[in-house]
């Protein structure tokens, strides 16, 4: 009677440790499979994500390349003559040079070998890193005030987690851009903010590129502006070239902005999916940051 029960104390602890062995194995070998099943998986993406890497410094490079410049578009960013009027002819913003003398002396991008509506812009023409020293400089478009450009600067920087030399740079840019085609350039800020979020890489499921998210397949022609054509799709100051006249062809076709939108967004039916909503919203919030009332174009 006493040698059973004596096997029987034994035996318990044997058991026991026998099981958190067992455990500790069958935990193990869990563990030992995930990572090998992770070490798989990054074996194969690794190689893609590398090339992906790669061709993202490669558009930062074409972006903030630093060849010479002539007296085109971005060279506007460093001349000393007189600025542009809201209007667009020759002279001066008086609401913003009567506030400081850093007004940008912008001039509209001269043709080379065609019309003012074809003009030919080379790669050194758009170097967005000539706008970046512009904006640093606190140089701002002319019909800002230096309080406007930087409470647009402020809000674009904040909300969408951008450098604010890079917001100053966009919000000089689509001021120029958008007024030489009579637009309200909060209307186009509010574009790129629903489009890209100010992301200048962005790209969609349907091949949508850059800040404005242009189609390049289907405005191929308007790249033709461009030296790299539709390579520089990517580059800042030539998306927003692009979309801004895409933008003001949809709303001179649809007779308003919000029909405009529609187009832009590709919507073809009576709705566009709230589209025109969320843009004319930002642009109200937008206008309340800058002060700058919203226009009707």
């Amino acid at each position: 009677m006493i040698a059973p029960r004596y096997n029987a104390l034994l035996v318990r602890p044997v058991r026991a440790v026998v099981y958190r062995v067992g455990e500790f194995i069958h935990v193990a070998a869990i563990y030992l499979g995930i990572a090998v099943l992770v070490t798989l998986a990054l074996a194969l993406t690794v190689p893609s994500l590398q090339d992906q890497s790669r061709q993202l410094r490669d558009a930062v490079v074409a972006v903030f390349r630093t060849e010479p410049m002539n007296d085109d578009f971005l060279a506007l960013f460093e001349q000393t003559g007189p600025a542009l009027s809201a209007s667009g002819a020759s002279g001066s913003s008086s609401a913003a040079q009567a506030t400081d003398g850093k007004v940008l002396p912008l001039a509209l991008p001269s043709p080379q070998g065609g019309t003012r509506e074809a003009p030919r812009f080379t790669s050194a023409q758009l170097n967005f890193a000539q706008a970046i020293r512009a904006a640093i400089d606190g140089r701002h478009a002319p019909g800002l005030t230096a309080n406007q450009a930087k409470a647009l600067r402020s809000y674009l920087a904040r909300k969408y987690k951008i450098a604010e030399s890079v917001a100053g740079a966009l919000v000089n840019t689509v001021f120029v851009v958008a007024r030489e085609r009579g637009l309200d350039p909060q209307l186009v800020l509010a574009v790129i903010a629903i489009e890209s979020r100010y992301n200048p890489y962005a790209e969609s499921h349907v091949g949508a590129q850059g800040l404005m998210q242009v189609l390049t397949r289907v405005h191929k022609d308007k790249f033709e502006a461009f030296e790299e054509g539709v390579t520089e799709a990517l580059n800042p100051i030539a998306n927003i070239w692009v979309g801004t006249r895409i933008l003001d062809d949809c709303i001179d076709r649809r007779g308003s902005i919000e029909g405009g939108l529609a187009c832009y967004v590709g919507a073809t039916g009576p709705g566009d999916g709230g589209y025109g909503a969320k843009v004319l919203a930002e642009r109200r919030r937008i206008a309340l940051a800058s002060g700058i009332p919203v226009r009707n174009k």
